[in-house]
């Protein structure tokens, strides 16, 4: 595995991370801009990558600036909008071939750099705002998103559940927004928006490749017009929460198999020094094929088309999802709690042990061979304030002990039980 460390440094708000290495033929760039999540804010900060995408002053029409893309021998452009612990952050994403590998009449890290700066704080506009053709657009773009996370009964089921489970909390909202809010945003206000989120959100700026960190700093010096002395640091979450009562909500749509989704509070963040032993937990429970939700509720007693778990160690929730039939309710959230009661008694066997440990072993490794996958692993130090290499964690989740395992499920608290189901009685 690389023993490659990023180097670290800082442009006015701007924190930088540069891996230089010769591994990749291009440079794979990432922009972080993170705000918490809040319900005046979620919805327009959504929206703004959306609009921002479409043109910039220099190319304000949307194929000028795919044109530019192109001359910049076809650079990869793209965006994603998530959540990770109280934070909605919004990633913009280049990738472009290294210059050695063409023979190209301008430097290509600089001109993407360019572009990106340009993308942020030169967007497409009109009579002082972002232009009205856009806004319409990209609104009806999100509109249509959100609408197909209900249509999806999966995705829709995993978010009621979180929704409910943290309804006091502002992990409660969806990184994309709220479908009531989108018609009500102008152009006028978006611009508003816009100008706080550039205003008030932390920067990260990621670029791995065959540079150095003193190239990347007068660069961006060039590129980035974002002023201020201090990067903002990310708050972190409250993880530690006592359950008073598990609460259960059925829900009914039309649907003719039901989704049985829990949250559970396992009370250990990204940042403790307790989380291998919580993404173990996670995968003897739920995480793999091996898992005793996957052999318990779905081979052996067969009640559950899929059963998985999925972690948030920035928030410290795993959350069960699996598609049942309806009438199996009672049965499948019976078998599932014995899976839970199982792990906290710390009976796992040494293949569970094994097992579990190779897969997170391995994926680990996979990510040693994306640029990209590299930068979102070493973004949870900025989000968490614990700086591990990808080397280290393996090393941590290979020492794991079963009884480490038993100490992580007995701080695992159920917190919600969610059930989709269909209209009927019964």
């Amino acid at each position: 595995m690389s023993k490659s460390r990023f180097e670290r440094g800082q442009i006015d708000r701007i924190r930088l991370h540069v891996l230089p290495t010769q591994r990749f033929k291009t440079f794979s760039i990432s922009l972080y801009a993170g705000l918490p999540l809040a319900e005046e804010t979620v919805t327009p900060v959504a929206l703004i990558p959306f609009v921002l995408r479409r043109g910039t002053a220099s190319t304000p029409e949307t194929i000028a600036f795919r044109e530019s893309l192109d001359d910049l021998y076809g650079a990869g452009f793209g965006f994603d909008v998530y959540k990770r612990g109280d934070a909605q952050i919004v990633q913009f994403r280049m990738d472009v071939i290294n210059d050695r590998f063409v023979s190209s009449n301008q430097p290509l890290l600089s001109s993407s750099l360019r572009l990106l700066g340009e993308v942020l704080t030169s967007p497409a506009s009109e009579n002082g705002h972002l232009r009205t053709k856009y806004v319409d657009a990209e609104k009806d773009t999100l509109r249509k998103r959100l609408e197909s996370i209900i249509n999806d009964k999966i995705r829709y089921a995993g978010e009621r559940c979180l929704e409910e489970m943290c309804k006091d909390e502002p992990y409660r909202l969806h990184p994309l927004g709220r479908l009531e809010d989108i018609d009500a945003i102008t152009p006028q206000s978006l611009t508003a928006s816009y100008q706080k989120w550039l205003a008030d959100a932390s920067f990260d700026l990621y670029v791995v490749g065959d540079t150095s960190l003193d190239e990347v700093k007068t660069l961006v010096a060039e590129a980035f017009r974002i002023k201020g002395n201090k990067p903002s640091a990310y708050m972190l979450p409250a993880v530690k929460k006592n359950v008073k009562e598990v609460r259960t909500i059925v829900e009914k749509m039309d649907v003719s198999q039901g989704k049985l989704n829990m949250g559970l509070r396992i009370n250990t963040s990204y940042a403790d020094d307790d989380y291998p032993a919580a993404l173990m937990y996670n995968g003897i429970l739920g995480g793999y094929p091996h898992s005793k939700l996957f052999l318990n509720v779905r081979e052996k007693a067969s009640l559950a088309y899929y059963a998985s778990t999925r972690l948030d160690g920035h928030k410290g929730i795993c959350t069960i999802q699996s598609g049942i039939e309806i009438a199996n309710f009672e049965r499948a959230t019976a078998i599932i709690e014995q899976q839970l009661e199982s792990m906290r008694s710390g009976s796992y066997s040494d293949l569970e042990m094994n097992q579990t440990k190779a897969m997170i072993a391995n994926h680990l490794r996979e990510l040693q061979d994306s640029a990209n996958e590299m930068i979102a692993f070493d973004f949870n130090a900025v989000l968490s304030g614990r700086e591990r290499t990808a080397q280290q964690l393996m090393e941590q989740v290979q020492s794991v002990t079963a009884e480490q395992i038993a100490t992580v499920a007995r701080k695992t608290e159920l917190d919600t039980i969610y059930f989709l189901r269909d209209g009927k009685e019964g």
